[in-house]
């Protein structure tokens, strides 16, 4: 009896995790040096980023908590990125918030 308490709590706890859920990290991002055009909601400008090991460009919609975008200066930075539960309709499900600026290069 106990042994099959036991499996199905453990089968119970495998089955309940949610395997699409990012735990927080703390990634490294590029930032280039000027934004481009995108759409969101609206037309609006994006950071174009590399994150980690990205060879090519990305456009980045949201915001990074605590970081101050000037144009003209690449950057490389480390970032919190964390999962937000229940976020709101029109924005993304991950909170980014800046760790450190690691480089800082005028262009």
């Amino acid at each position: 009896m106990k042994r099959v308490f036991s499996l199905g709590f453990l089968l119970l706890v495998f089955f309940s995790c949610d395997k699409n859920t990012v735990k927080p990290a703390i990634v490294e991002m590029q930032i280039a040096d000027h934004q481009q055009d995108c759409m969101g909601v609206a037309p609006q400008k994006c950071l174009l980023v590399k994150v980690d090991n990205d060879t090519s460009w990305q456009l980045f919609y949201g915001n990074i908590e605590g970081f101050s975008y000037e144009a003209g200066f690449e950057y490389k930075l480390l970032v919190k990125r964390e999962k937000i539960d229940n976020p709101p309709a029109d924005s993304s499900d991950l909170r980014y918030s800046l760790v450190k600026v690691v480089e800082k290069n005028k262009t």
